[in-house]
Order: C-alpha cells, then structure tokens, then sequence
C-alpha cells in the first residue's frame, strides 16, 4: 500500500532527523514538523505496524532497514525534481525546493527512473545532497563545515545544509556556487565571521552562513 502525502512528510523528516545509531526522538520529530507531540505519537504508532520504525513507550524510536529505504525513497524523488527543473528547465537553485515538495507526492516510480535518465543518473542534487538510488542507497560524503576550515586553507564548495530561498539568494549575490574554490583568508577572532577569496575578490561570511556551507578538503 502506497505510503499518504501526510506519511510522506513524516518519512521525510525520518530521513534528515536520524542520528547514526538510527534513532529519533518523538520530540524532535514534532518540532521538526510543527505537529503537536499527540499526533506524532498516533502516526509513529502506524509506522511501527508498516515495520518503519520499532516504536516503545518513552523510548526514542528506532527506524528500521525498510523505514529508512521508504523515507530515502521520497527524498529521492524530491531531489530528482529538483536536478530536473535545474538541468532540463533552467530555474535556479533557490526556486526549486517548493515546486519539488509539490511533485515529490506523485506515485509512479516509471515517472522517476525515467527523469533519472534523462539526467544521466546524477548523483547530487542542485544543492550537492546525494540522490539516494532505485534501492535507496547513498553515496557516502566527507564534507565539513566551512566553519571548521583554518586561515590560509583552501576548500572546494560541495553542498548546503539549508536550501531556504533567502540562504541561496544570500551566496548568489556573493557569486558562491557549488563547486567555486574557496580560500579562508581571515576568520575574526569577536564574532567567528570569515573572509573568504573566490576567483580574486574577497567576500565576508557570517558564522551563521559558514556553518551552513559544506566544503570538500
């Protein structure tokens, strides 16, 4: 049985909220999505019996082999979207996060594989989070937080942790896209802002930008 829009989101959610050892607590996931904690509980309560989650009474839940692939799954047809309407209609990569949440909804897998192809199976998206696979698999990355780079080093931009329209609006006007070389010139010892020199011209980056822009070392 087809997972709903409503279970969807919460899958989703499963997804960017799960820590290593595979668990999530009930809080997280209520503030997560703005849902009071009575309606996460009944909904976790569903999972449990899909065998998404392993659900226990003030206990954090564990998500299961079949819940993470389920979760990986609408996550790979959000990002699908997203790599399409960049490469194939040209819209830029701060509006394209709602009109994916919209289609990330559409049950019909040929739909997906089919645009994968057309794309030539990436494996990121436009914001260089990866594209999980047909089986809900993830290519592994080793990034780190532009916050974390010292003076002097230099960094290739691979990914943002926020895909909000006023974040990517902010590294647009700073000409900062995936890929650009970053070299760390200052970081202020008062507040952690960073200079940085992309292409010959300096920019400065607030700490709350630089924790949100991933670099490849």
């Amino acid at each position: 049985m087809k997972a709903t829009l409503t279970e969807e989101n919460y899958l989703k959610a499963l997804f960017h909220l799960v820590d290593q050892e595979n668990k999530v607590t009930i809080n997280e996931l209520s503030k997560f999505l703005n849902v009071k904690m009575p309606s996460v509980n009944n909904m976790m309560k569903k999972f449990a019996e899909k065998e998404w989650v392993i659900y226990e009474t003030y206990k954090p839940l564990r998500v299961t082999e079949a819940g993470k692939r389920e979760a990986a799954l609408v996550v790979r047809k959000h990002r699908l979207t997203e790599m399409f309407l960049v490469k194939k209609m040209n819209f830029g990569w701060e509006n394209v996060h709602e009109i994916a949440e919209q289609l990330e909804h559409v049950h019909s897998p040929i739909f997906f594989d089919k645009m994968d192809e057309i794309l030539d199976y990436p494996k990121l998206d436009p914001h260089g989070e990866p594209i999980p696979d047909k089986d809900g698999n993830i290519i592994a990355q080793n990034l780190h937080k532009l916050s974390s780079c010292n003076e002097g080093e230099t960094v290739t931009f691979a990914s943002v942790t926020l895909s909000d329209d006023a974040f990517l609006n902010y590294l647009n006007d700073r000409k900062l896209l995936l890929n650009t070389k970053i070299k760390v010139t200052k970081i202020e010892e008062f507040d952690k802002s960073v200079t940085i020199e992309i292409s010959g011209k300096k920019e400065i980056l607030s700490k709350k930008a630089t924790e949100k822009i991933l670099v490849k070392r």
